[in-house]
């Protein structure tokens, strides 16, 4: 029996380092297991993708060597961003797709997403997943057989078909961190008549020029330079597979995850009164706040890619969005979080006004806020520490607990949540000034602290 950490199986996908966690006979073992989750459901089709890291190639082949066995058809599809994998999904009608990547993870890392049907696996059935794998519970079966099968061309025709805009003047330059997300990008401008400046759009699996995440400010210091320096109307940044989107003003300000959602929300709510929006716990209440005096219906979801999904085809929501930067289009789209189509309706909203985007953001409500704060805490106990959190405020502040702990203290909010994806406890803190903010993530943090020293002590 071939032996593996269960740890990388997460809330919703699986990662791990590459080297250590990730042999080829587990990516073999996954391909069975995936394979025969499907067979099992009738389905003989799956589309498998793979990003730019350096070890994506060997684990995919691995791969796809476990879903032959299962008698599955493999479509593979050209390297590219996990939002080329969902739309190949859809397009080619099969009945599920596995994407190799590390997502946002450092290149070391790498991982696998897990469609079954058109749903991201995740929560229990990742768990199943593993418990199949330690079983060797597996189908075999004549028949499997791979065929490279490229939908990029079709994507790019999605694209031009589905954005409209009313200028194309606009100038944008675009830093795709050197991920999977860059050529297809940067197709897609072209395509619909926007002339693009290019920053690392290039892909290398090292991402030798900056770490690709937008959801960290540092990250995208340079594009903010770069749109300052050529006066460009808007910056675009990507992560390593694309269901990331970062945007930058034109004066180099960066657009938060919750101002963006907002953005999308008004022009959404314009087409479409009543709409149901859905968001996560790490978002800014002025947003659900605004949204909400617009007539939005708007559902609080668990963060992640999967359980906001999830929530949106529940809700029947026609957006979603979350602080990070992944956002989920059901209006003229499938629902999935595609950072490049997310960056084209921006594009459509900018060019539809003879205002910049600043100015668009500058009319949305805002508060003061931190950013997503991210303290070191052991897998172990991190869940443990954030209940211990949400105990000491319970019966004397509102706690919302869909996912952590959204403590209300009436002229402000504090959240505490386990991360899904890191050893780490996820904090962010927003109030009517920047004192009241400041005294919170104190108060807070003091009690973080004594939490986790009392979690490591029980252990």
């Amino acid at each position: 029996m071939r032996t593996f950490d269960r740890r990388i199986f997460r809330a919703y996908d699986i990662r791990g380092d590459a080297a250590r966690d990730l042999s080829d006979g587990f990516a073999t073992d996954l391909g069975r297991a995936v394979g025969s989750m499907l067979a099992e459901r009738g389905e003989r089709v799956v589309v498998v993708g793979r990003d730019c890291r350096d070890s994506s190639q060997r684990l995919r082949e691995a791969l796809i060597a476990g879903l032959v066995e299962a008698g599955l058809h493999v479509l593979k599809i050209e390297v590219g961003p996990s939002p080329l994998l969902y739309f190949a999904v859809h397009h080619l009608g099969a009945g599920g797709g596995v994407m190799v990547t590390g997502s946002h993870n450092p290149p070391g890392d790498n991982g696998f997403k897990v469609l079954l049907g058109r749903a991201p696996l995740n929560g229990d059935g990742l768990r199943a997943l593993a418990d199949r794998i330690v079983r060797r519970d597996f189908v075999s079966a004549p028949g499997g057989r791979v065929d490279r099968v490229d939908v990029a061309e079709r994507y790019v025709a999605f694209m031009v078909g589905n954005v409209v805009l009313p200028r194309r003047n606009l100038r944008v330059v675009v830093d795709a961190g050197n991920g999977a997300g860059g050529p297809l990008a940067l197709a897609a401008l072209w395509a619909l008549g926007i002339a693009p400046e290019a920053m690392h759009c290039e892909m290398d699996g090292r991402f030798p020029n900056h770490h690709p995440d937008p959801a960290q400010p540092a990250n995208l210091v340079e594009l903010a330079a770069r749109v300052r320096s050529t006066g460009a109307d808007l910056g675009i940044a990507y992560d390593a597979d694309a269901d990331r989107l970062g945007a930058v003003g034109p004066a180099g300000e960066v657009l938060g995850g919750d101002a963006l959602l907002a953005l999308f929300g008004r022009a959404v709510l314009a087409r479409h009164p009543g709409a149901t929006i859905v968001s996560e716990v790490k978002c800014s209440q002025a947003v659900f706040d605004d949204l909400a005096r617009r007539g939005a219906r708007v559902v609080l979801s668990a963060s992640g890619h999967a359980p906001l999904r999830a929530a949106m085809h529940a809700e029947g929501a026609l957006l979603g969005g979350e602080l990070s930067g992944h956002l989920f289009f059901a209006d003229r789209y499938y629902g999935y979080d595609d950072a490049i189509y997310a960056s084209l309706r921006l594009l459509e909203i900018v060019a539809s006004t003879q205002r910049s985007v600043s100015e668009l953001v500058a009319e949305l409500p805002q508060r003061p806020a931190t950013p997503e704060l991210r303290v070191p805490c052991h897998d172990a106990v991190k869940f443990d520490v954030v209940r211990r959190v949400a105990d000491r405020y319970r019966g004397e502040r509102a706690i919302t607990e869909v996912d952590g702990a959204r403590i209300h203290f009436g002229d402000g909010w504090g959240l505490v949540r386990a991360s899904n994806t890191q050893a780490a406890v996820v904090l962010r803190f927003e109030a009517d000034t920047e004192e009241r903010r400041d005294a919170l993530r104190a108060e807070v943090e003091s009690v973080l602290a004594e939490a986790l020293l009392a979690a490591l002590e029980d252990l």
